[in-house]
C-alpha cells in the first residue's frame, strides 16, 4: 500500500509537524507500506518532496531564502519559489501517487477537519479521528463543554471575543477575571495546538496580563505609551530592528508574517518590510495582527495537581481503551518551550499514585474518547488534584509524531513498537473510514489485503536479529537507533539483548525502549512490573496480537 505522509502544512506547529514527517518516513514498515512524501506549504499547496528535503532540522534551512538575511517560511517569498524543487500535486491527483494519506500535520486546517474533509471529498482515506472528532479536538472552548457535558467536571471558565476585549475597560476586566478565577490564570488560544499562545499570569500585574492576551490574540499593539512603546523603537540601532524582526517570524511565540496593520489593512508579507514600515508611523499608533489572528481567547482558573498525559486506542468493535498515563513533573507549566525546547520537564509511567487512581484517570479519558466522538486514537491530558478529582481538556488528535513522543511511549508499553504503532494506526483508521460509507468496497479490499499481509507474517515470523549493546549510555542509545532501523525494514524482527557482564544478560522488552539511560534500565529490570502496566497490556492483547 503506497502512504502519503502528509507534513509541514500552514499551521504554527509546522516544525513539529517537518520533524513529524521525518519520523513517520524512517519508522514506517517498509515491508507493508510504500513511503510518498508530501509536503503540504504554507499557503496550503501540495508538493511531492524527496528523502533529503526531511534532513535538514528545522523547515526554513530547506526553503530556498531570498538575499535580504532575514531567514523565513515560504508564504514571506515569491509564491513559486518552491516550484523547482518540490513539484506541486492537485487534490484530484492524489490518488495517482499514493492509496492512503497518513497525516502528521497539527493545528488549524491541519487537525479540525479541513484537511480531513478535503480528503474525504476526494475519497482518499487518511489516518486518526474523523471530522466529528477532529472539530471538536481543536476547539479548546467547545471541548470544556463537552466534557463538563460527557463526565460533570467543573472547571472554572472563561472567554472574551477580540471586538469585547478591545471595548472594556482593561483593569476591571482582570479584577472581575481574578474575583471568578483567582490567581494564577492561565491564558489560552483555543484554536492552536503544542500549547502555543499559552500563558500563565501569576500576579495581579495589568501590563503581563494585557501582553499575554495579545499573545493569544496574535497582536501586537505599536503606540506612542502603551504596551509595545513606539519611542522604543525609534531609539533602537539598525541591528537591533532586524533582530526584532527576525523574531517575530517565529511561529510559536511571535506574530509571525503574514501580518496586517489593522488601521489600514495593508498586509506585510517579509520582516524587511515590516521594519521599514515602522521607520515611517511618525508616532501613529497602529495594531499589528496576524492574518491568521484568533477571535477569542480562553481563561481558565490555575489546577494544582499531578499533570499527566493519556493516550487512547480503539479495537475493531469501537471500544476506546486507555493505555497507561504519563505524568509531567519538574516543570511549572507545559507549555510549547517545556514540550520541545527545554531539557528539565520529567516524565514517569504511571503517575505517582494510587492504582486505584491511575485506573480512574484511564476511566474518565477513555470515557471522553468516546463521548466526544473521537475514534481511532487520540491523546488527553488533564490533572489529578490532591482531593483525587480528575479534570480533563485538550484532546489532541494528532499527537506529535517525533519517536520519544508521549503516545508511542505509552504504546511501547502495551508491546508496539513505533513501527508496530504506526502500522496499528493505519490499520485502525482504514478501519474505521469504512464506517462512514464513502468508497466502501475499496476501503474494504485495503483493508482485506492489509490483514492478509499481517496474518502472513504472523503464520511465518520473519528471523529474528539481536542486537547486543554494553553497560554504557552510548551503547544503549545506538542498539535502540538500530532496533528502529531494523524493524522498519520489515524484513527482520529485532530484539535487544543487554550484555551487563560476562555472566549476566537481559532480554530487553519493547516496554523498556524509551528508558532513556543504563541506570533507568537496571531500575526497571531490578523491579516489578508496576500492576496497572501488567493489566493495560493484558486489556490490549486482542488489539497487539494482530501487529506483534
Amino acid at each position: 500500500m503506497k502512504i502519503g505522509i502528509f507534513f509541514g502544512g500552514p499551521a504554527r506547529e509546522r516544525e513539529v509537524s517537518f520533524a513529524g514527517g521525518r519520523t513517520a518516513l524512517a519508522n514506517l514498515d517498509k515491508g507493508l507500506f510504500e513511503p510518498v512524501l508530501v509536503f503540504v506549504d504554507g499557503r496550503g499547496r501540495f508538493r511531492l518532496a524527496t528523502p533529503e528535503f526531511l534532513q535538514s532540522s528545522s523547515l526554513r534551512d530547506v526553503i530556498p531564502q531570498d538575499d535580504s538575511g532575514f531567514s523565513v517560511y515560504d508564504e514571506s517569498l515569491d509564491t513559486n519559489v518552491l516550484n523547482p524543487i518540490l513539484p506541486e500535486i492537485r487534490p484530484e491527483h492524489f490518488r495517482d501517487h499514493f492509496d492512503m494519506a497518513f497525516l502528521a500535520m497539527h493545528g488549524p486546517d491541519c487537525e479540525d477537519g479541513a484537511i480531513q474533509g478535503l480528503l474525504e471529498w476526494y475519497k482518499m482515506p487518511y489516518t486518526g479521528p474523523g471530522l466529528v472528532g477532529s472539530a471538536v479536538g481543536i476547539n479548546k472552548i467547545l471541548q470544556n463543554e463537552l466534557i463538563a457535558l460527557a463526565n460533570g467536571q467543573q472547571k472554572k471558565t472563561a472567554t472574551i471575543s477580540r471586538d469585547e476585549y478591545e471595548q472594556t475597560d482593561k483593569a476591571q476586566f482582570f479584577q472581575s477575571l481574578i474575583s471568578h478565577l483567582g490567581l494564577p490564570i492561565v491564558v489560552k488560544a483555543p484554536h492552536q495546538g503544542s500549547s502555543i499562545g499559552v500563558s500563565i499570569v501569576r500576579e495581579a500585574d495589568l501590563t503581563q496580563f494585557c501582553r499575554s492576551v495579545e499573545q493569544c490574540f496574535f497582536t501586537m499593539s505599536v503606540q506612542p505609551d502603551g504596551w509595545t512603546k513606539l519611542s522604543e523603537w525609534t531609539n533602537l540601532s539598525v541591528e537591533e530592528k532586524r533582530e526584532i524582526a527576525q523574531k517575530m517570524v517565529s511561529l510559536d511565540s511571535g506574530i509571525s508574517f503574514p501580518l496586517v496593520i489593522e488601521q489600514t489593512g495593508e498586509v506585510i508579507r517579509h520582516p524587511n518590510d515590516f521594519v521599514d514600515k515602522l521607520d515611517t508611523l511618525n508616532g501613529a499608533a497602529v495594531t499589528l495582527a496576524s492574518l491568521n489572528a484568533e477571535d477569542e481567547v480562553l481563561f481558565e482558573e490555575f489546577i494544582s495537581g499531578q499533570e499527566f498525559s493519556c493516550g487512547v486506542i480503539q479495537d475493531d468493535d469501537q471500544v476506546a481503551i486507555a493505555l497507561p498515563p504519563t505524568e509531567i513533573y519538574n516543570v511549572t507549566s507545559f507549555d510549547f518551550e517545556s514540550k520541545y525546547k527545554l531539557n528539565t520537564t520529567k516524565k514517569r509511567i504511571p503517575v505517582e499514585t494510587s492504582l486505584e487512581n491511575n485506573r480512574k484517570i484511564q476511566l474518565a479519558v477513555a470515557d471522553v474518547f468516546t463521548r466526544l466522538g473521537i475514534n481511532v486514537y487520540a491523546r488527553i491530558d488533564g490533572f489529578l488534584t490532591p482531593d483525587g478529582r480528575v479534570l480533563l481538556h485538550d484532546p489532541n488528535t494528532i499527537p506529535g509524531m517525533s519517536p520519544s513522543s508521549l503516545i508511542f511511549k505509552q504504546m511501547a508499553e502495551i508491546g508496539l513498537n513505533l513501527t508496530n504503532s504506526l502500522t496499528y494506526l493505519i490499520r485502525q483508521s482504514l478501519r474505521e473510514r469504512i464506517r462512514t460509507g464513502k468508497d466502501t468496497f475499496h476501503l474494504k479490499s485495503l483493508l482485506a489485503e492489509l490483514d492478509s499481509q499481517l496474518a502472513h507474517r504472523k503464520a511465518n515470523p520473519l528471523p529474528e536479529r539481536v542486537i547486543s549493546f554494553g553497560n554504557s549510555d552510548d551503547d544503549f542509545a545506538a542498539a535502540k537507533q538500530q532496533y528502529n532501523e531494523m524493524a522498519a525494514l520489515g524484513s527482520v524482527r529485532p530484539s535487544l539483548m543487554y550484555i551487563k557482564n560476562k555472566q549476566e544478560s537481559h532480554e530487553i522488552p519493547v516496554s523498556l525502549l524509551f528508558k532513556e539511560t543504563i541506570t533507568d534500565l537496571e531500575a526497571a529490570l531490578s523491579q516489578p512490573r508496576h500492576p496497572l502496566l501488567v493489566e493495560t497490556a493484558e486489556r490490549t492483547r486482542h488489539i497487539t496480537e494482530r501487529y506483534v
